[in-house]
């Protein structure tokens, strides 16, 4: 018997006598992550919706703004590929998707401690590191357990769920901002959620120890099966993606530097951002889930529309440019997601989720930084490569459509 063959045999597996586990016990454990992300976005989404106006008030510039979030994205996915390849390797899921979410979550409240732009820099920084670490293995275990109920719908109501706390959280830092007009004061805040966020995690640890047993077998990927070519064209394509997405620090301290929206107000539209990604979410992994990598593609085509409205415009096209950056979050998080898990064999599936995700954070951060320069010569040009990065991607989605239909 191989190695691989002995740990696939010390998994336990569902018996027929027990039925299958999915998709009533699948569905649970999906909701009971959902409510870990719940959590955990209110605690870093909050922060988040207002990191670029702090970064300013303590004498960071636009450059500053756009590396420092072009680099919290590069080290939260290059962290990733030995992340997820460690998690296949180990078998230890759990473990190590506890200890990034630690990371994750502890890292916003210390925020209220930091009285330089590098300091809050670190700190930003290590947030998406923890992300990071615990992202592959999350999501490998979730990948599992939707196979049952259909990747597109599982990941998409994970997604819900996850961008639900994303509206909570800016709404919350935008109420605390109102009322005591401190910084500090809502990001210590942001403590209880991230403690609630742990404690879920740990009950779904109690109740899923071995989430890999919820998982339907199907033919379509056996598990000695390679990395098929569509995969690779889904990778350059997630390539273009990151890089033409533009970040919304970057776009809160345009609508701060010129006056289209008061700082104030800021998390308030960045909550308008998640409230649109979490309606668009599941019916976008429905459709994922009947018509396959054709609806990435078409999905795609909506963050393209959304820097021309965030750069270009007035606060009405600011308000709607955000809506639309929302559902293109949404669609990246749930269908592109999703997408992987169809297209990799069980055995590998942490390890690609890495390889994918590095890949994504190393364009991310190249195209950030570039737009930040590009943002200090003139908005239009940043305009332009959004769109343009974002077409490109497009049309490789298309193709990695077409060759996962020719069976490639």
């Amino acid at each position: 018997m191989t190695a691989e063959q002995t740990r696939a045999a010390a998994v336990p597996r569902p018996s027929i006598a027990r039925g299958i586990l999915a998709p009533g016990s699948a569905m649970r454990f999906v909701v009971l992550l959902g409510v870990v992300s719940l959590f955990a976005d209110m605690t870093y989404e909050g922060a988040r919706s207002v990191v670029g106006p702090f970064m300013a008030v303590l004498g960071a510039g636009a450059v500053v703004v756009g590396t420092v979030s072009g680099a919290g994205e590069l080290i939260g996915y290059v962290l990733r590929l030995p992340a997820g390849y460690t998690a296949d390797r180990t078998h230890r899921y759990w473990p190590i998707t506890i200890a990034g979410y630690a990371i994750n979550l502890v890292s916003v409240p210390l925020l209220a401690l930091a009285g330089s732009w590098p300091v809050a820099a670190a700190l930003i920084i290590l947030e998406r590191a923890g992300r990071a670490v615990r992202k592959p293995a999350s999501d490998a275990m979730l990948s599992h357990a939707a196979s049952a109920m259909g990747r597109g719908w599982g990941f998409g109501l994970r997604e819900a769920m996850d961008q639900t706390g994303a509206v909570l959280g800016p709404l919350i830092v935008a109420l605390l901002l109102a009322r005591h007009d401190s910084y500090g004061t809502a990001f210590g805040l942001l403590a209880i959620p991230a403690v609630l966020a742990l404690l879920a995690l740990l009950v779904a640890r109690a109740a899923y120890p071995h989430p890999e047993s919820l998982a339907v077998k199907r033919p379509v990927l056996g598990e000695t099966a390679g990395i098929p070519r569509a995969f690779w064209l889904y990778l350059v394509a997630g390539a273009f993606l990151a890089a033409g997405t533009v970040d919304f620090p970057l776009a809160a301290y345009h609508f701060a530097r010129g006056g289209t929206v008061p700082a104030a107000r800021i998390p308030l539209l960045y909550a308008v951002a998640m409230a649109a990604a979490a309606l668009s979410a599941p019916a976008i992994g429905r459709l994922y889930d009947r018509l396959g990598l054709t609806i990435v593609a078409a999905a795609s085509l909506v963050p393209a529309v959304a820097a021309p409205l965030l750069f270009l415009g007035g606060p009405t096209s600011a308000a709607v440019g955000v809506a639309l950056w929302g559902v293109g979050m949404g669609t990246q998080d749930a269908t592109v997601r999703a997408a992987i898990g169809d297209l990799t064999p069980a055995h590998r599936r942490a390890s690609a989720y890495g390889v994918f995700d590095f890949t994504f954070g190393a364009s991310w951060f190249a195209g950030s930084a570039l737009m930040g320069l590009l943002y200090g010569r003139a908005p239009l040009a940043l305009v332009a490569f959004s769109v343009a990065a974002q077409l490109v991607a497009v049309g490789l989605l298309a193709a990695a459509a077409w060759s996962r239909r020719q069976g490639g």
